[in-house]
């Protein structure tokens, strides 16, 4: 399995940062990197709480952000893997590489050498969400979202976004390890995985692959800096001036 791409040292990851009117971290994670940008920034999906290419409202709301990480893809290289609350997201971007969801996992080599697979995490679920996830992916049906929503005057996006707001993002999973044990065989077979989605912030040893879960931002305002130190390769920095 040859990689799709070299990962570099120094390359920041973030994941699960739920932008919303009460968490807005997120913008301000992007001003930091704009100050000094990294040789590559990964997105790991769920920025946001909800923005979808095809649905005019998100975009609207959200059109600082889009502008602000396309001006990052001009000074490095940028690669935005979509989760279940971002998606369609291609045509917002001229200079940002948008892995969906049918390309995740995405193979790439860390600096060490390793083997590694990126994906946000919600790509192996049970046979009812995998007909949910590719049913509010079909064109079609995000148009005949986008026109109700747009004469509604944003309620169905509205809705979305407040029922998501009250869901409790930073609690534990029990048995997590459990869990990503049973899942591993749909992956294929690597050193390492690196996901987000669970927003566990833990790593552990499964059958020989080391299994990363990254941290929401959401949750801790921290982020990761790929490193070629043999003790972690993802090194968890925070984002000052920001309190969890």
């Amino acid at each position: 399995m040859s990689p799709n791409l070299i990962i570099q040292e120094g390359a920041l990851f973030i994941a699960d940062a739920h932008d919303s009117a009460e968490r807005s971290f997120f913008f301000d994670f992007l001003l930091h990197v704009k100050q000094d940008p990294p040789p590559q920034l990964f997105l790991m999906g769920d920025m946001f709480d909800l923005l979808v290419g095809s649905v005019d409202y998100g975009v609207k709301q959200y059109q600082r952000y889009i502008d602000l990480i396309d001006e990052l893809g001009k000074c490095c290289e940028v690669y935005y893997f979509e989760g279940n609350h971002d998606f369609d997201l291609s045509k917002l971007f001229h200079y940002v590489k948008v892995i969906p969801i049918a390309e995740q996992p995405f193979t790439c080599k860390l600096p060490s050498g390793k083997s590694c697979l990126l994906l946000h995490g919600d790509k192996y679920g049970g046979f009812i969400h995998r007909c949910y996830t590719k049913m509010i992916r079909n064109r079609g049906v995000l148009s005949v979202l986008n026109v109700l929503d747009g004469l509604l005057q944003g309620f169905i996006s509205q809705k979305i976004q407040n029922n998501q707001r009250k869901k409790m993002l930073c609690k534990p999973i029990g048995h997590f390890a459990t869990l990503i044990q049973r899942k591993l065989h749909f992956y294929p077979k690597v050193d390492v995985i690196a996901e987000g989605h669970y927003h566990q912030n833990t790593d552990f040893m499964v059958v020989g692959t080391h299994y990363i879960n990254f941290s929401s931002f959401a949750c801790n305002q921290s982020y990761f800096s790929v490193q070629s130190s043999p003790e972690t390769e993802f090194a968890q920095k925070q984002l000052r001036g920001c309190n969890g």
